[in-house]
């Protein structure tokens, strides 16, 4: 009788114990845990967004508080410079450069956009054909991509040179006389916008043509059956097949473009009478080009060209999602 009255008494006393002794259990098993998932996906994301603070936070910072201030070379030294606000903007937009180079830039992109396209469209189409030597083609075509853009433009300088480029030689063997491409007003945009075509358009083969491998033979073998020919098989099956690989070629392409100065610099360095000048060197002209720099205004040029290449972004964006969601 003692014993069965003490039972439940012991049994107390136990769950006492084990009520004092669990919190102390269970977190030493949270302690023997491993880490959570969540902390190493942000120990790989940490190098990432270092990198993307030191070299694109931080620019673009750097920029818009130029494009902010009156800087001059002291000031840019000592870091000094004066809040002006939206007056460098004011000063680029009353310039008398404004309106051409805007209408360059606007002519040069587009231009360049729509030939590169084309021509490497065609040009993926042709390679996948698959015939005897295609891959042999397709890498000779992807050496005006390789080339250091210097080496490009130069070379291109030294071909549409009024006296001694072998373009006027070819002209003037066809009975056509001398063409003053890079030195006269009307030829010297259209002359940085061939070099440029000849240069872009590798990367639209090579990401279009990647596209068409994508693209089930079923599909033109099903169509060939129902009586459609090359033309209609194009522009029923391949053109819509490849408008996701088509806009982000596009978008690349733009950004690009937007930013091209090396080239039309050695070129035409935006001459004669900035015939040819856009965005791009403009800025690099009131930046560096003179013997007073204009810091301020150059860096609101530069803005200019990242507004319009974040509005075309965002354009593309929306314009996936709704594909996505349709």
């Amino acid at each position: 009788m003692n014993d069965t009255k003490q039972f439940p008494d012991r049994r107390s006393a136990l769950d006492r114990v084990e009520a004092v002794t669990a919190p102390s259990t269970r977190a030493a098993r949270e302690r023997r845990r491993p880490a959570s998932p969540q902390w190493a996906a942000w120990g790989f994301l940490a190098p990432v967004t270092l990198y993307l603070a030191l070299f694109y936070a931080y620019p673009l910072y750097r920029n818009l508080d130029l494009s902010l201030r009156d800087y001059t070379v002291r000031s840019f030294v000592q870091g000094d410079a004066p809040f002006t606000g939206l007056a460098n903007y004011r000063q680029v937009f009353d310039d008398p450069v404004f309106a051409p180079a805007l209408l360059h830039t606007a002519v040069f992109t587009a231009a360049c956009l729509v030939f590169q396209y084309a021509v490497g469209l065609a040009l993926a189409v042709f390679f996948n054909q698959n015939f005897r030597l295609s891959a042999t083609l397709r890498a000779l075509f992807l050496v005006p991509w390789l080339l250091p853009l210097i080496v490009s433009a130069s070379t291109w300088s030294w071909m549409l040179n009024s006296d001694s480029g072998v373009v006027n030689a070819v002209l003037h063997a066809v009975g056509i006389g001398p063409v003053n491409w890079l030195t006269s007003p009307t030829w010297s945009l259209a002359s940085v916008i061939i070099a440029n075509i000849w240069i872009g358009v590798p990367f639209n083969l090579v990401v279009l043509y990647s596209g068409l491998q994508s693209i089930p033979g079923s599909l033109y073998e099903a169509a060939a059956l129902d009586g459609a020919n090359a033309w209609q098989r194009f522009w029923r099956i391949t053109f819509p097949l490849l408008r996701p690989v088509s806009a982000i070629t596009l978008l690349l392409g733009l950004v690009y473009t937007l930013k091209v100065f090396d080239i039309i610099w050695i070129m035409t360095k935006g001459g004669p009478a900035d015939s040819s000048t856009t965005f791009a060197t403009w800025s690099y002209q009131l930046g560096f080009g003179n013997l007073l720099p204009a810091f301020g205004p150059g860096a609101a040029v530069g803005n200019l060209l990242v507004v319009a290449a974040l509005v075309f972004g965002l354009i593309y964006v929306r314009v996936q999602r709704k594909q996505a969601l349709s």
